[in-house]
């Protein structure tokens, strides 16, 4: 088979951006999917953006990615998160119509000559020493490359758990990927085990909507890209209702064959998107829960109920959900389920996303131990990028926690690890008044042309709504109303400019100890004052400058301090 500068291997939201970014970057890029027609699926709800999440939406769009504009291309609700508070924390949310959001990610991809789709499973890697150079597929061909992306999300060991069921299986109808599973686990990775899980699917022509409280589309006109769709879709409502104090009694009784509390499950779940079972359990007297009753397209009358996410059996489904008011008469189309995946421990990486133990080796998505689209995407992005630099010779992109929550993630995620599944929150940006949803491409796009991954049309873009930044800065406000979004930036600029000017000097002092470089993990036990427990967390995260030692959790002053010490004499 034709010989490729970049492998990617999984079609989600990670492993399209990382084709897409990789290919940008002018790598000839392959990108190997099991199925073809399911490449940028959306596998559990249909929905892009919200807190913290829609920044790193708009900053993936920033660099030209696919999301936002799939998003633009498939909103059919859009509602601005927060909205009431400053723009700092507000979050961009969508419902998409799921197949023209798939529609646009095969659309967007299929405008690159030189990314191939090729259909297959992946089940070996070709190493040779210390580097891999290219995937094996289960039919025997070999695809050989430069670098290789991993993006398997819940594929990877996946195990599919509903009551007492057991299936193989990333997604209910798809297989698992067990033979990749077992070779990243034979060349001695630090893999371990994270859950997920999704809801019923219900028929949204058997639901009493007149019963139900409605949640309408915002009435403004925003985009989730700068470069925004030719039109808005047409917008439909959702609604909300809530569990009853029935719902939990059903539930409680059907906690004896739920797989979660059985024991069966072994990885741990997202905190932030707990099962419908875990919020009961632990929050027992609360006597309802929210549900969102969200349409998955205009063409189609299915409905997401997003809150009660479940791996309970089939027939405590049912009960359950028509215990909830207006769904009395409901038709469950599809049952929830968990899934259970193997996962690597992203502290074994880079902030390239690479894996220095297996070089040409990257990873994005939920195999770093992720959960969501978005966070996805954003791996993808950087993975993409720095496996395109490692094989044709290019500048390895990185992003610091005070340019963008892209960064905030990846430093999180290589410095702290995960024990469950890590999601974007604006909680975790110190920086969050200059990181503003709005103000990623402002942020971002020099670094995005420094790379050159930017489009020619994307590049005349940057620089025309720069020109119009520059233009109402100096107090000209004869804008475009299509470009109305640059003077509310230039004005919240201008709101948050005391705060963020403190923000700076932090940011400058951060980026001074960066560059402070530390003795490796073998020869911490040389630095004075350093306790074992110190030396073991230091260790464990192997930090190469006193900026990442000094964001590992647990790290106390006093380590610092004499990590400074120790640098200072060695210098």
């Amino acid at each position: 088979m034709k010989q490729f500068d970049v492998v990617v291997v999984g079609g989600g939201h990670a492993g399209t951006e990382a084709a897409a970014a990789a290919a940008r970057r002018g790598a000839c890029v392959a990108l190997i999917s099991q199925a073809k027609s399911q490449i940028g699926t959306m596998s559990c709800n249909p929905s892009i953006g919200g807190l913290g999440k829609g920044h790193l939406v708009r900053e993936v769009d920033a660099f030209d990615g696919l999301m936002a504009r799939a998003a633009d291309d498939s909103a059919i609700h859009h509602r601005m998160l927060n909205r009431s508070k400053g723009l700092a924390v507000q979050g961009p949310r969508i419902q998409a119509d799921r197949t023209r959001y798939r529609n646009s990610i095969a659309r967007q991809l299929s405008t690159y000559r030189n990314l191939t789709i090729v259909e297959g499973e992946v089940v070996d890697l070709v190493v040779s020493g210390d580097r891999v150079i290219g995937a094996i597929l289960a039919e025997g061909d070999t695809v050989r490359s430069g670098a290789v992306v991993l993006a398997t999300g819940t594929f990877l060991g996946g195990k599919i758990f509903r009551g007492e069921e057991r299936l193989d299986g990333g997604r209910v109808g798809e297989s698992a990927a067990h033979r990749l599973a077992a070779r990243l686990r034979d060349l001695a990775l630090p893999m371990h085990r994270l859950k997920t899980g999704t809801p019923p699917r219900l028929d949204g022509r058997t639901i009493d909507w007149g019963r139900l409280a409605p949640q309408p589309s915002d009435d403004d006109i925003w985009w989730m890209s700068t470069m925004p769709a030719a039109e808005r879709l047409p917008q439909l409502a959702c609604a909300i209702t809530r569990t009853t104090p029935r719902s939990h009694d059903i539930v409680r009784r059907g906690l004896a064959s739920s797989p979660l509390f059985g024991g069966a499950i072994e990885g741990q779940g997202p905190r932030y998107c707990p099962s419908i079972e875990d919020k009961i359990h632990r929050f027992g007297d609360r006597d309802g829960h929210q549900i969102f009753l969200e349409p998955e397209g205009l063409d189609d009358h299915l409905v997401y109920p997003n809150g009660i996410s479940t791996s309970l059996a089939a027939q405590v489904q049912q009960e359950m959900v028509t215990s909830v008011p207006g769904l009395e008469r409901v038709r469950i189309t599809t049952m929830g389920y968990a899934v259970e995946y193997d996962h690597l421990d992203p502290r074994s990486l880079d902030h390239r996303l690479a894996l220095p133990q297996l070089k040409g080796l990257f990873c994005a998505g939920q195999i770093n131990g992720t959960t969501g689209y978005e966070e996805a995407a954003a791996q993808g992005l950087i993975a993409g990028l720095n496996a395109a630099a490692h094989a044709c010779g290019l500048p390895h992109v990185t992003i610091d926690r005070a340019a963008g929550y892209i960064g905030v993630m990846i430093d999180d995620l290589v410095l702290q690890g995960v024990t469950e599944p890590y999601r974007m929150l604006t909680a975790r940006a110190e920086f969050r008044l200059s990181l503003r949803a709005d103000n990623a491409e402002t942020r971002l796009s020099t670094i995005a042309m420094e790379a050159n991954c930017l489009s020619g049309q994307r590049l005349f873009h940057v620089e025309r709504r720069r020109e119009l930044r520059d233009r109402a800065r100096s107090g000209d406000t004869n804008i475009p109303v299509k470009d109305i979004d640059i003077l509310r930036e230039v004005e919240e600029d201008a709101r948050y400019a005391p705060y963020v000017a403190r923000q700076e000097e932090e940011v400058a002092r951060i980026r001074r100890d960066e560059k402070i470089v530390l003795p490796p993990a073998t020869s911490l036990s040389d630095v004075p004052g350093l306790s074992t427990e110190m030396i073991d967390r230091l260790s464990s995260s192997a930090p190469s400058t006193l900026g990442e030692a000094s964001r590992i959790r647990g790290i106390t002053p006093a380590a610092l301090a004499a990590l400074w010490l120790h640098a200072r004499r060695a210098s």
